[in-house]
């Protein structure tokens, strides 16, 4: 499968999953083309300009309404209710774990009044940023997931699986239980115990690896929960797409 083949075979999978909601028949890249653009944004890892370069070099003619980066920018800030779609749905059992996302160097605190994230700590080691809050399902999937800045502790995303009181029952490291109110649902996992949590160290591992999650720079809360939502639904799309190893190969994934 050719890289060309790869990123139609996405746009297909994506306008299949979009086919509920309406295109604007007067804009010149269709909502199918905008997710698509964010996914392969999100598997190349890189910044804007290197991917305004790489798409407008290489795969123009696929997108033809394609505008310059400025515009491309503005098209990646697409809502993040638009990868809603991709998500899973519960499981029996999941797991939930929490993800450091630094967005700023910690000698640059408090330069700005207005500075996006917050001090805080990810892995016992400093940080100034957000903080991911993710919830798998038994086979890895993303079922749900929310943001706060790095300074919220572990505590603060048991609303995320109250959600889920009925239908999952979650396993959470020692460190997401708080003193009171946790929803039944939550499972403390202590260590050796249930191999599962395992999973979850896997799917964190390569967002890091593949769409470098770990660090990222934008300058609005709202463009953070956009950047963190696609690389999400990327994960849930491909590890459900037969021949991923073919894909994975392809040379858009080259940095």
């Amino acid at each position: 499968m050719t890289t060309a083949d790869c990123i139609s075979a996405l746009c297909y999978r994506v306008d299949e999953a979009r086919q509920e909601r309406p295109n604007q028949p007067l804009a010149d890249v269709g909502p199918s083309e905008i997710v698509t653009l964010a996914i392969l944004f999100a598997l190349n890892g890189v910044g804007t300009r290197a991917f305004s370069r790489w798409v407008q070099r290489d795969w123009r003619p696929l997108f033809p309404g394609l505008p310059e980066r400025t515009g491309l920018c503005r098209l990646l800030a697409t809502p993040r209710t638009w990868t809603d779609e991709f998500l899973a749905s519960p499981s029996v059992l999941g797991g939930v774990d929490s993800y450091g996302v630094e967005l700023l160097h910690p000698r640059r605190e408090g330069r700005r009044p207005q500075q996006m994230g917050r001090k805080g700590q990810s892995n016992h080691r400093g940080m100034v940023g957000g903080k991911l809050g993710l919830l798998l399902h038994q086979l890895g999937l993303v079922v749900a997931w929310a943001c706060a800045g790095a300074h919220a502790p572990d505590p603060a995303f048991p609303p995320l699986i109250a959600t889920f009181e009925v239908a999952m029952s979650v396993l959470s490291a020692s460190a997401f239980p708080a003193k009171e109110g946790d929803p039944t649902n939550l499972k403390l996992c202590e260590r050796g115990l249930w191999n599962t949590r395992m999973l979850v160290e896997t799917v964190l591992a390569m967002m890091s690896g593949v769409c470098r999650l770990k660090k990222v720079a934008h300058r609005t809360w709202a463009a953070v929960q956009t950047r963190l939502a696609f690389p999400l639904a990327t994960f849930n799309l491909l590890v459900q797409w037969p021949g991923l190893n073919q894909m994975l190969t392809g040379s858009f994934l080259s940095r």
